[in-house]
Formats: structure tokens, C-alpha cells, sequence
């Protein structure tokens, strides 16, 4: 295929949303390498999507993925730091927005399968 006429995709969900959009992939026949990753301030588990798609298919698999992917709410304890004055709010969890998607759309020079 001419590079000009495909896109790679590379999303990065959290892994509450990972099932869901993989299964969303399989109905819309996208094809989707999945890999386990992590990451972010949180260092909680994502799920990295790897995409090779048709440039036409793009907005497409953008679309499932902003609708599979929610932002939520969780909280947290930030870490202690013993050399900080005390804070009465150190040890205390805080909420923070979490989830969500972070997407690359590449474009492909060459793809080849052997």
C-alpha cells in the first residue's frame, strides 16, 4: 500500500476503558495491536493501541475512542514530603480527573506484511 493512503493511530486509554474499545475494534473490524503500559502522574496502568488505518477510517476510530474513553474522577494521597513544612492537607487524598485518551495520528510511510 502507498503510504499517502493509510495512518497509524497510537491511543493511550486507561485500563477500565481498554475491554470496551478492543471490543468496539473487533465490531467495527479495526485491527488493533494492544499493549500494556504505564504511565501518567499516577503511575496507573494503561493500555497503548496501535492502529494502522486507512486515511478515510481515520475520524472513525478517533470517534470510538473519545466516546469509549471517559474522564473520571479518583482519588488520590499525595506523596509525604518529609523535607516540606507540615501541611495539614499532606496526608489527606485528594480528587483528581483521570482516564480519558491520549492519541497520535502518524502518518505511514511504508506498510508491509511478510
Amino acid at each position: 500500500m502507498e503510504g499517502n493512503t493509510m495512518k497509524m493511530i497510537i491511543a493511550i486509554v486507561q485500563d477500565k476503558d481498554s475491554n470496551r474499545l478492543s471490543n468496539q475494534f473487533i465490531e467495527e473490524n479495526i485491527r488493533a495491536t494492544k499493549l500494556s503500559t504505564t504511565g501518567g502522574f499516577l503511575k496507573s496502568g494503561n493500555t497503548t493501541f496501535m492502529i494502522g488505518i486507512e486515511n478515510d477510517r481515520v475520524e472513525e476510530v478517533l470517534e470510538l475512542i473519545k466516546e469509549t474513553s471517559r474522564t473520571r474522577k479518583q482519588f488520590m494521597t499525595p506523596p509525604i514530603n518529609l523535607d516540606a513544612s507540615m501541611d495539614s492537607s499532606a496526608a489527606y487524598p485528594v480528587e483528581v480527573q483521570v482516564g480519558g485518551a491520549t492519541v497520535f495520528v502518524l502518518p505511514i510511510d511504508s506498510f508491509q506484511q511478510f
